[in-house]
């Protein structure tokens, strides 16, 4: 994928991430270590009901599902950054996780010759269409020809 592939409007879903325990708990232990993310027992009578992702670590699964969606020749060249990330509901062991992409707007850059920015809109969704994350992000692309 490279600018010229993107275009207002397009849409994409991509794929398949399946939530384990073992991964919560690793993951809240080393960067977000909360009880309802440790403690099956405790996370209980949390506000959430039972053990859940991070929303860190939804983010970190989203940006996994990003990348692997990406073909071998891409002409991603990172991001200035997101904005209005939401984490709407947990993210429970055994949820499945997908994608569901959108852009927004596409346009050469000024400053950088060769290089076009890409909007777009991310929803990240469990296996019965319930929206657990969006966010809107920016991204750098090579241009095809340049």
């Amino acid at each position: 994928m490279f600018f010229e592939d993107f275009y207002p409007g397009q849409t994409a879903q991509f794929g398949a991430y399946l939530v384990t325990e073992a991964e919560i708990k690793e993951f809240a232990g080393k960067y977000d270590p909360q009880f309802f993310h440790l403690d099956n027992e405790a996370a209980k009578h949390s506000l959430f009901g039972g053990l859940c992702a991070s929303g860190w670590h939804t983010a970190s699964m989203f940006m996994r599902m990003l990348i692997d969606s990406l073909p071998e020749k891409h002409g991603s060249l990172g991001s200035p950054g997101i904005n209005n990330l939401r984490w709407l509901h947990p993210v429970y062991p055994g949820y499945i996780l997908n994608v569901k992409s959108t852009v927004s707007e596409c346009r050469l850059t000024e400053s950088k010759p060769g290089v076009g920015l890409v909007c777009m809109n991310y929803q990240v969704l469990n296996q019965d269409g319930l929206i657990v994350m969006s966010l809107e992000s920016k991204a750098f692309f090579k241009c095809k020809n340049i």
